[in-house]
């Protein structure tokens, strides 16, 4: 299963379309957002692309009554889980948080394969050693509103093959 990982997207909707229409022409079936999305019209165009969204809340929280009834109205295809998110896809545990220092505390704990966070604008893609001798992915797709950042990034992700690829949005 592929897979787009985008964070920080700050009510830049465009953005965010642009980086889940590029990702699901490369067949993407899904989408994680780790945070600071802000409201729903940041969703609005994202959501006409057919594609299930994971959501949770970063430090911004913006509205989440207003995303939490949009998601509630969207037949399943927004999940909007709150501060953290434990998901199973294509055989995969992950887990997706706001906070890096979070994100690479469970990745550590080695209960998942794939930890997903946000927050520092910063991209990063690195495997790290955990506390029951296996692996675990910890990925930050930076920021894809590109605020604070040289670039507008976002991750595109193969579950199967646990292959990451950093993309940058054309400003």
């Amino acid at each position: 299963m592929k897979i787009c990982i985008v964070s920080d997207s700050h009510d830049r909707g465009p953005m965010l379309a642009t980086a889940i229409a590029e990702a699901k022409t490369r067949g993407a079936e899904c989408v994680l957002h780790c945070g600071d999305l802000i409201g729903t019209n940041t969703l609005l165009a994202s959501l006409k692309l057919e594609l299930p969204i994971h959501v949770i809340h970063g430090n911004n929280l913006g509205d989440p009554v207003s995303i939490s009834r949009l998601a509630c109205g969207s037949g399943g295809q927004l999940q909007y889980h709150g501060n953290d998110a434990d998901l199973t896809l294509a055989e995969r545990r992950i887990f997706m948080t706001h906070y890096p220092h979070i994100g690479e505390a469970f990745a550590c704990a080695g209960n998942h394969d794939l930890v997903c966070c946000g927050h520092s604008h910063e991209p990063e893609i690195r495997r790290l050693d955990n506390v029951k001798g296996g692996q675990t992915w910890l990925v930050n797709p930076g920021t894809v509103a590109g605020l604070g950042a040289p670039a507008a990034t976002w991750i595109f992700a193969d579950l199967e093959m646990m292959t990451f690829e950093l993309q940058e949005l054309e400003r």
